[in-house]
């Protein structure tokens, strides 16, 4: 029988009926979210006792260590299961060549042990890219003409990504878009003795106007020279998304992810139903700080915005989404 066919029409068939109460909507709905779905991303910056409110992410710190560690208890105790982290890496300890990046004591790694040590039932997630680590701001190392190379730099990244690994890291995620580093890292991974560590490939990442609060909180959009369009995906495209996933579960991605977030959703949507992975998202600064904004301005209701988002990557096939509202949403699914 063909999916497409009625068995009734109007008046005999009304729609409506299973909407017509509370109790109806939640029997029906195709969809649910819960803090099961979220990873939260936090940004780690030196000292004790340290909170920077971030002025272009109204409600998003940056949390010296110790901070991360209480952070990391309220996820856990909130439901939800895995951390993002991402490093303000003090200026005197950035280069050209990113080598902070390969310290097993920089910041990231510090706050990995603690986490570890303190709630060590939660999942973390560790940014592998040298834009944390660069006195430019790029991803990768840079040739005389300022274009980034892609090999010199798959060569960091291994390094990068096995110190992280070492610091108890549960799952990789290559954000740099360099080609071929999935395969790279997997073997490295492989040779080092971490066969359950996981790699979640930032596989369709776009060159997206979106970033702009991201760069502020790691320190780098007023260090960043030029722009990011020869590595990161050009807006206009979608089927060159299939492709770049196709190479990264070919090299051994466990699960790959589209970034930004709700401008991408026909991404998602293509990505999953190509591949039927694991699909994450990424509600990237940008999309929180218009929630924010719009919610502000008295243009929305800020839980509800938060919300309805939220399930639109559910609807899209997202396996989960990295979001700063994660807590927030978790709380008020919680009730």
């Amino acid at each position: 029988m063909s999916r497409a066919f009625q068995s009734a029409a109007y008046p005999a068939l009304r729609l409506r009926r299973t909407r017509a109460s509370a109790w109806s909507r939640s029997l029906h709905a195709e969809h649910r979210i819960g803090p099961q779905d979220f990873i939260w991303p936090l940004f780690v910056t030196e000292g004790s006792g340290v909170e920077e409110p971030i002025s272009s992410l109204p409600g998003v710190s940056r949390w010296s260590v110790d901070g991360i560690v209480a952070r990391a208890k309220e996820a856990r105790d909130a439901g939800i299961p895995c951390l993002a982290l991402f490093p303000n890496t003090q200026a005197d300890r950035r280069s050209d060549d990113g080598r902070e990046a390969l310290n097993p004591d920089n910041l990231m790694c510090r706050a990995i042990r603690a986490i570890k040590d303190a709630v060590p039932d939660i999942g973390i997630l560790t940014d592998v890219a040298l834009d944390p680590y660069t006195v430019h701001g790029q991803d990768g190392l840079l040739d005389d003409s300022g274009y980034v190379v892609n090999d010199a730099t798959v060569e960091v990244l291994i390094g990068q990504s096995l110190n992280q690994a070492a610091a108890g890291a549960d799952i990789i995620a290559p954000s740099d878009m360099m080609d071929g580093r999935v395969g790279a890292i997997r073997a490295a991974l492989e040779q080092d003795g971490h066969h359950n560590v996981q790699i979640m490939a930032y596989a369709a990442k776009y060159a997206s106007a979106f970033y702009g609060p991201f760069r502020d909180a790691v320190g780098s959009r007023g260090l960043l020279k030029g722009d990011k369009k020869n590595y990161q995906m050009d807006p206009a495209n979608g089927a060159e998304a299939l492709r770049e996933v196709a190479l990264d579960l070919a090299e051994g991605a466990d699960s790959v992810m589209v970034k930004p977030g709700l401008p991408y959703l026909d991404i998602v949507a293509r990505v999953k139903d190509a591949f039927d992975v694991p699909v994450f998202a990424y509600q990237v600064s940008g999309e929180y700080a218009m929630i924010e904004a719009s919610a502000a301005a008295g243009a929305g209701d800020r839980d509800a915005l938060v919300l309805e988002t939220l399930m639109a990557f559910k609807r899209a096939g997202c396996s989960g989404v990295l979001t700063y509202h994660a807590l927030h949403a978790a709380r008020l699914i919680n009730g």
